[in-house]
């Protein structure tokens, strides 16, 4: 079982949100923390993205300039990552808030080189902002910022527990795929991910681990290797 040296995480605000839908579920953050906290004393680098569909979503705004929409989906992700960051302080993690654009005194600009150095000494970097323009989903700032600090995987954590043949809760004979290549997910239009994301990881042959954010332990699991959820990987 072959494990990672260096991470994305990237949590579904919805999941974090839990059977309140909405805002945040302490226990639910909690849990994700201590795993986060579990990789760090295993010698891993660890970078989070979080999503902001507990909060906000862009796409299901109406009639609203998409611009405006996305803008508020990026604050939406600040407000996420400022959150969790405290939780692991809490927990006796240092971390930092990295964004794209500035946010007063509460977040840092991001950089790559100050990025990689917080993770080698320890810290937890949270990138939040998305990737400061509109029109790219929280999967596609995922996608980026693994690139640039030059991630091992991406592990993305949602409230579903892989990436099926079609909607399974529309289709109750969907299948759940164990691995796919991101190609394949893309001529097949799964949408399990943005395709900006899979185009991205497929330029940097970055593999992407769709898994069950309630799974026992998952975030460990699937960083130290083990077969859950679904592999994404890069055809030759």
């Amino acid at each position: 079982m072959k494990g990672y040296n260096r991470v994305l995480v990237k949590l579904s605000g919805e999941a974090l949100a839990g059977e309140l839908q909405r805002g945040f579920d302490h226990h639910i953050i909690t849990g994700v923390v201590i795993q986060l906290k579990e990789l760090i004393q295993k010698g891993l680098q660890v970078a989070v993205v979080i999503g902001g569909g507990n909060f906000w979503r862009g796409r299901t705004s109406g009639n609203m300039d998409r611009t405006k929409a996305d803008q508020i989906g990026m604050l939406a992700t600040v407000m996420n990552a400022l959150y969790v960051a405290d939780v692991c302080r809490a927990e006796g993690i240092q971390a930092v808030v990295q964004t794209p654009f500035a946010v007063g005194n509460m977040t840092e600009l991001f950089s790559k080189d100050t990025a990689l150095r917080y993770m080698k000494n320890g810290s937890i970097v949270f990138f939040a902002g998305g990737t400061g323009h509109p029109f790219f989903s929280t999967d596609t700032g995922a996608a980026l910022r693994g690139c640039e600090i030059e991630a091992d995987a991406l592990l993305f954590a949602k409230n579903i527990d892989g990436v099926y043949t079609s909607d399974p809760k529309l289709d109750h004979t969907a299948k759940k795929y164990d691995t796919i290549s991101c190609q394949e997910l893309l001529r097949q239009d799964l949408k399990a991910i943005d395709a900006a994301a899979a185009t991205l990881c497929i330029d940097q042959k970055l593999p992407i681990i769709v898994f069950n954010l309630g799974a026992s332990n998952g975030i460990v699991r699937v960083a130290m290797g083990e077969q859950i959820g679904t592999t994404i990987y890069i055809e030759d």
